[in-house]
Order: structure tokens, then sequence, then C-alpha cells
């Protein structure tokens, strides 16, 4: 039932490529009607041959020649059938794929952080192609397979009614015969898809890892699971083909006692006198023909259960709620002061794990703001929630005194500029990286943001400079020189509201304090949220909020804490104090 319904969707699929679809159908039936002339020329042919010292030769030749001719037709058609269910089957998967990756685009966050990234990649490329693939192979079969079984169905009746009701009875034996073994290893095929899912996974997570992999000697148990995971899709993929395959010799099976059957009665009926040689040549291809759908269908059964297995994962995948949609009402302000008040706010990524409860804040304008705690304590999830890439569980956050769940979502992100721990650069030139959040700015603005970031001599010692290709996670630059860049992004950008995630973490210290220098002058005025657990960078924030288990336990200023002689005192003098 599950199987019939993930068919019927990815069926719809074709509908807006009507035209081909009528083009491969005319094709098909064209095909056919070219093929069935076939036998009857033949045995038109044969029948010519009356005894030896009587053939008419000319017949004969006319006969070939006529063969001849629908051969040829039967070509074409045939061509023009596989041109467009290729063009169906690949635009088909183009829209899945374009359907699930816009559906990665608009999922909550979490969804893409409790799912393996390369699990999501898998999905998108392997899976759409194995739907393609099988869709093809359905397509393919499925037009001229339908023409066929009717077409030589209505010749065989018209020939010998008897013996053709001998074959429409005895072939559904092997339609039986398939869907029982069909039934059965669906599930294998499902775990398949899911195993490859998982290998991907693992592989994207060891090739990004590999310097760790090789700092930490762990080659053997990286392999030791590599093999584990691969042990299983290799026997869920032996499984499931192995038993696949069980259904196309049955089916064949079934169809030579067909032929057997036909050639058998047939025989009989030339000797009583009631059929000709040639008209038997005839009926046993026409019943060669009627069986061989059967046998094409079931000899790609194992491409098309896997089609289904993907296809189900990719339906999963855009099954997905999306965030919720902005409400008609919601404001879109293109500025703001930057107030940003929390109101007794609760979170918790499981419900079982309590993280923050009755969180309060109150930032006035263009205040520095500072976040430090140990490592789990909430500081990147209240980044999550101010930008709304989490949603508030209670409570409510603000932005000049409008809840930003009246906001709308990408109007609230642009207010905030962020720069994070970890960078991220796409597999473009310097110049569109940081130009990323703003795409129609000019080159004089463009080396502006990198100047202020002390990135502009680099970046004019690399190859081809502001031209430059960043390759695929910027494995031509250093860990600080991308983080160099993801500050000029936000420089060119000049936001309202800063966030600054270990920002500097990634940078050594002489060029730590000249960013720390640009920084000084983009946050003036602005408010700012800076994350940090080096405290030497945030000694000069109007307030420190000191976060432990969710809550906020201590809030000062740098000298007021120290003077408490409180949490964050211990903090600070366990990085610089000495013995």
């Amino acid at each position: 039932m599950k199987n019939s319904q993930t068919i019927k969707r990815v069926l719809s699929y074709t509908r807006p490529y009507r035209g081909s679809m009528i083009a491969a159908f005319a094709g098909a039936v064209f095909y056919v009607l070219f093929t069935l002339l076939g036998p009857v020329l033949t045995g038109l042919a044969i029948d010519q041959i009356f005894e030896p010292g009587r053939v008419n030769f000319q017949g004969i030749f006319y006969a070939l020649l006529a063969l001849g001719g629908t051969v040829l037709a039967a070509a074409a058609s045939q061509w023009v059938m596989s041109v467009a269910t290729r063009k169906i089957s690949s635009l088909a998967a183009k829209d899945l794929r374009q359907q699930a990756f816009e559906k990665i685009n608009v999922v909550p966050l979490k969804f893409i952080d409790r799912h393996s990234h390369g699990d999501i990649i898998s999905r998108m490329v392997n899976d759409a192609d194995a739907v393609s693939e099988g869709l093809l192979q359905g397509l393919t079969q499925l037009f001229p397979g339908i023409a066929t079984i009717l077409g030589t169905l209505v010749v065989m009746l018209v020939l010998h009614p008897l013996i053709a009701l001998v074959v429409v009875l005895v072939t559904p034996l092997s339609i039986f015969f398939a869907g029982f073994v069909a039934k059965r290893t669906a599930h294998l095929f499902r775990q398949q898809s899911a195993a490859q899912g998982r290998l991907s996974g693992y592989i994207n997570e060891m090739v990004s890892g590999q310097q760790i992999v090789k700092s930490f000697g762990y080659e053997k148990e990286c392999m030791e699971e590599f093999d584990q995971i691969s042990q299983v899709l290799f026997d869920s993929g032996l499984k499931s083909v192995f038993y696949s395959s069980v259904t196309n010799p049955g089916t064949r099976f079934v169809n030579s006692i067909v032929y057997a059957a036909v050639g058998v009665i047939g025989s009989l009926t030339v000797v009583g006198g009631g059929f000709s040689i040639g008209r038997l040549f005839a009926f046993l291809t026409y019943a060669n023909q009627y069986t061989k759908p059967f046998n094409e269908v079931t000899g790609v059964l194992t491409q098309l259960q896997s089609a289904v297995a993907s296809a189900d994962r990719l339906f999963a995948l855009i099954d997905e709620p999306a965030e919720p949609q902005d409400g008609p009402d919601a404001l879109a302000p293109e500025s703001c002061e930057g107030r940003v008040e929390a109101d007794q706010v609760c979170f918790s990524y499981r419900p079982d794990v309590p993280l923050i409860e009755d969180f309060n804040l109150e930032v006035r304008p263009g205040q520095r703001i500072a976040i430090v705690g140990p490592t789990g304590c909430g500081k990147t999830t209240l980044i999550n929630l101010l930008m709304r890439f989490y949603e508030v569980n209670s409570g409510a956050i603000s932005v000049d005194g409008v809840d930003i769940n009246r906001l709308k979502r990408n109007s609230l992100r642009r207010l905030y500029g962020m720069v994070l721990q970890e960078t991220w650069l796409k597999n473009a030139t310097v110049r569109e990286n940081i130009a990323y959040g703003k795409p129609d700015a000019t080159d004089a603005e463009i080396q502006e943001a990198a100047r202020a970031a002390y990135a502009h001599s680099f970046i004019k010692r690399l190859p081809m400079g502001y031209d430059t290709v960043i390759t695929p996670g910027g494995g031509n630059l250093s860990a600080g020189q991308k983080q160099l860049l993801c500050i000029a992004r936000i420089m060119l950008c000049q936001p309202d509201i800063l966030i600054l995630d270990e920002a500097t973490s990634s940078i050594d210290t002489r060029t730590e304090m000249l960013i720390q220098r640009a920084f000084e002058k983009l946050m003036q005025g602005r408010t700012s949220f800076v994350v940090a657990h080096r405290l030497s960078t945030i000694q000069s924030a109007d307030r420190i909020l000191v976060m432990k288990a969710g809550q906020i336990i201590e809030q000062g200023t740098h000298t007021s804490l120290l003077e408490q002689d409180g949490f964050y005192a211990k903090l600070y003098y366990s990085q610089f104090a000495v013995e």
C-alpha cells in the first residue's frame, strides 16, 4: 500500500511535462504497431514458399521490403520514445531535488542539527538519481509494455481465439509471482537506502575531520567503523538484489510454458488444416511479444524497488514541517535602535532536559553585552533564540519593544550581523564572499570593508587578489584568513546589532589586537553581544552576563565582578593568575 502511494506521488511529478508524455506515448504506440507488423510480414513471406520448386520470389521480395520499412519506422519511434522518457525522468528528478533543496532552506535549524549532513546530501544526490533512473525504466517499460500487451492480444484473438485464451490465462501467474517476491523484499531496499545515507554521512564526517583522525592515530578505529557500516550496506544490498533476481527467472519459466503450449496447440491446429505454417510462426512471435513486457518489468524490478525506497527518503525530507509562516500582519523593520529585552524566557532542546528557565534580560541601545560562562551553560543557545533560529518554549524576546514573533524572520535577522567561531565561505571569489550579505556592493565598498577588517593586505597577496576563487571549505586559506573574510563580510553590511561568538578565536595575537580595534569602531553606537571564553577580550564591555546552567548568576562590569569575588572572578583568575 505504501509503495503504491509512493509511486503515485512520483508519477505526479511528470504532470507538468504532458507534451513529452504524449510524445513518449505516441512513440510507444507507433513502435508497437510497426513491431506487430513484423511477424505478419514474415509469415506472409513464409507462406510464399508452397513446396519445392514453387516459390513466389516476387512476393517474398515485397514482403521483406515492407519488413525493412517497418523495422526502420519502429527504430525511429523507439528513439522518440527514449528521448521523451529520458527528458521526463530527468526533469522530474530535477524538480524533486529542487523541492528538497528548497525545504532545506525553510526547515527549522533543529532539523539540520539533528541529522547527519552527509545523509541529507545523499538524499538529494544519490536518492534523486535512483528515482530518476527508476522512473526512466518504469516509463520505458510502461508505455510500450501496455501497448504491446493490448496490441498482441487483439491480433492473437483475431488469429485464433482459443490459443489466445490459453496465453491470457497462464501469463498472469508470472505477475502474481513477481508481486509475491516484491512485497517481501521492499523492506530490504529501504534498509539499503538508509545504510547508504549513513555511509555517506560517515565519509563526509571523516573526510572533513581527517586532520583530527590522523593527529589522534584513529585510522584503524575509523576503518573498523567504516567496515561495520559498509557491511550493513553490503548485506542489505546483497539480500535485496538476490531475492529480487529470483523474479525474472520465475516469470521466464512461466512464459516458456506459455510459449510451449502455443507451439503444441498451434502445431496440432496446422496438422488439422486450421492454420498455415506462416500464421503459426506469427502467432508464436506474438505470444513471445505478449509475455516480453512481463519479463522486462520483473527484470528491472530491483531498480524500481530501489527507486521507491529512495523516493520514500526524499519525501520524508520534503514533508518535514517548515518554519511557521510569518503572520499576515508581521512587521518588517529595516532598522532598529537596538533595545533588546528577554522576559521570563524558558527553552530546552529536549523536554526532559531543562536548559534556560525564567531568563530575564534588558539591554539598552548601544550597550556592549558580554556573555561568559562554562561550556554548555546556554551562551550560544541564547544567540540562537535572539536570531529566532529556535523558538522559545515560553516567555518573550523583544527588539525595540516589539515581540520578535511579530517580526518577519528575514527582517529580524537582517538587523543582526553575526560572526561565528566556525567560519563558512562558499566556493566563489573573495569578492563574492565578502559581498554575500550585500550583493550590490561596489568594489570600493568591498575593499573598504576588507581594510577595516585588516584583510586587504593578505587578499592582495593572493594569486588573483579579490578575484581569487576560494576552494570548497576554504582549503586554500588559513583559519585566520577565513575568519578575517567573515569579519569583512559583517563590516560591509553595517548591521544595527552585532553578535560576536568567539569571533577572534582563530586569529593570532597581533591580528586580534587589530581586529579588536576594528570591532571597537564597528560597535560604536550599536548594541553588541559578545560571547567569549578569553576574558581579556571583554574587559571593556558595558555589562558582563555570567551564565551557569541557563541562568544569569552574576552581572556587572569587569571591575565590579572582580570585586564581588564570585564565579566570574574565579573564571578570570583561572586564566590570568600566576601562583
